[in-house]
């Protein structure tokens, strides 16, 4: 009996013996799981990390002009803030872009029959009207299909203006709806003859803040121009006075409504961009990295704090608070774009320079600063188990699962060029577009308890995808030290 109870005891304690380094495992991804949740949860409760970035860069920066001096000022800013953070391989990997600039003199005014100012801003790329403006009758169009379908040569001579129905909604779609106005409005009614053009604001608030933004003029495929595209003036009204000239409108009983127009943008020639890029480190430098992106530029007309000071204060507090919960398996990546307001230049140029250099996964935080309410990823069919755990992960800060496919945001053409994963955080924007390009755009306008939702949310994904041993987008296996571009 004794042999047999020390042979047992020898069993027993041979089993615990060869099973402690599983158990040791289990152990370590429980306790890692414990404290990135703790993180997380400390984040929603008392961040401080993304505010002092956007209250920092919209202090001491203000307005990033893509291509300008400014936004060259806000990388600067951007990476000393990252180096003092403790961010490793910092960066300005600069790029090349025709710079356009929105000129001193913004003016519209109604000369008949009902003489008053109205508010106006140019819309980038733009052309300049003159210091002596432009005087002409003005033609209304309801939205852009209105304008598409009006005759070769009805516009010579006007001022077209262009309207739209634009509504509040929580994920940002009507702006896909009403955007065609700015996008290419100024495009189509040159084509129908027009001196100019001036939009309804592409927003949804009623204050008198008109909402800038780029708009693209066709480069001619004949003539002495061939090559570059040559714009006309254009200008977006604020919502009120675009009502109002609606009103005219109405009671003007076929009288013409004339207007003169003066704008004065500039267009610099070629200036250098660039983005700024900084890294936690991660123990694999073998694996892909997780990244993620923003972009630093802004418009002139204000200080950027939800577009995109806000995203990058995000991104930056959420690879920080994962990196106090434990060094992460893989590198974590922040990418902050330039010249994204304008084409987004930033992207395209961090892809082309980049391409090669596989990235595990990819998201974007560029849709103001209010509350996450929604998860999307472009890989619940091909890795539904860790689509779901992401999802589970962050239902505790009432962010929905969705089965929408990820597309991405603008900074990660890098993702969608190498075809490989991407998640979205989908971000209330009930009242973006009250904000989006105006004047408006300033710190006040944030609330620090939905941007802390943010950070806690953007934590709890990253710190899973930055400890994710298998290819994210398949959860196939990666060959140690041998990452494809097949694996992520």
């Amino acid at each position: 009996m004794k042999k047999s109870f020390l042979t047992l005891t020898a069993l027993v304690t041979a089993c615990a013996v060869g099973s402690s380094p599983l158990a040791a495992q289990a152990s370590t991804a429980s306790d890692a799981a414990t404290a990135l949740k703790s993180v997380a949860d400390r984040a929603l409760a008392n961040d401080m990390l993304a505010w002092d970035f956007v209250e920092g860069i919209t202090t001491e920066v203000g307005p990033r002009q893509a291509g300008t001096e400014a936004e060259r000022r806000g990388r600067d800013w951007a990476m000393a803030w990252l180096r003092a953070h403790g961010f490793v391989n910092v960066a300005d990997e600069p790029f090349e872009m025709e710079t356009w600039v929105p000129g001193d003199i913004h003016r519209a005014e109604i000369v008949s029959p009902f003489p008053q100012p109205l508010v106006v801003q140019p819309l980038g790329g733009s052309a300049s009207t003159g210091l002596e403006g432009i005087t002409a009758e003005v033609v209304s169009f309801d939205n852009v299909a209105a304008l598409q379908a009006a005759p070769e040569g009805s516009l010579a001579g006007k001022i077209a203006y262009i309207s739209h129905a634009m509504t509040p909604t929580q994920d940002g779609s009507q702006y896909g709806f009403a955007g065609p106005a700015r996008w290419i409005g100024a495009q189509l009614a040159k084509d129908k003859g027009a001196l100019a053009t001036v939009i309804k604001s592409v927003g949804t608030d009623y204050h008198r803040n008109p909402h800038t933004g780029g708009t693209t003029f066709r480069t001619p495929e004949g003539g002495s121009d061939v090559g570059r595209p040559v714009p006309t003036p254009a200008g977006a009204l604020t919502l009120p006075d675009a009502a109002n000239l609606e009103r005219m409108f109405a009671r003007a009983d076929g009288r013409p409504i004339v207007m003169k127009l003066t704008l004065t943008p500039e267009n610099l020639g070629t200036t250098t961009s660039g983005n700024v890029v900084g890294e936690i480190a991660g123990r694999n430098p073998a694996l892909p990295p997780v990244l993620l992106a923003c972009h630093i530029d802004s418009w002139w007309n204000a200080p950027g704090a939800i577009d995109d000071g806000a995203g990058c204060g995000i991104v930056a507090a959420a690879a920080l608070n994962v990196a106090e919960s434990g060094k992460p398996l893989r590198t974590i990546r922040v990418l902050m774009a330039g010249a994204e307001e304008v084409g987004l230049l930033g992207s395209s140029a961090y892809s082309e320079a980049h391409i090669d250099e596989k990235i595990g996964v990819g998201l974007e935080s560029d849709f103001g600063a209010d509350r996450i309410w929604r998860f999307e990823s472009n890989f619940r069919e091909t890795n539904e188990h860790l689509h779901n755990r992401l999802a589970a992960s962050v239902a505790r800060f009432g962010v929905a699962n969705s089965d929408i496919v990820a597309r991405g945001g603008a900074d990660l053409n890098i993702s969608r060029d190498q075809g490989g994963a991407i998640i979205d955080l989908q971000q209330d924007g009930t009242r973006y577009f009250d904000l989006h390009h105006t004047p408006d755009d300033t710190l006040d306008k944030i609330d620090i308890v939905q941007l802390r939702q943010n950070v806690a949310v953007w934590t709890q994904v990253v710190g899973i995808l930055a400890n994710e041993p298998r290819a994210i987008q398949t959860g196939a296996p990666i060959p140690v030290g041998l990452p494809t571009m097949g694996g992520s």
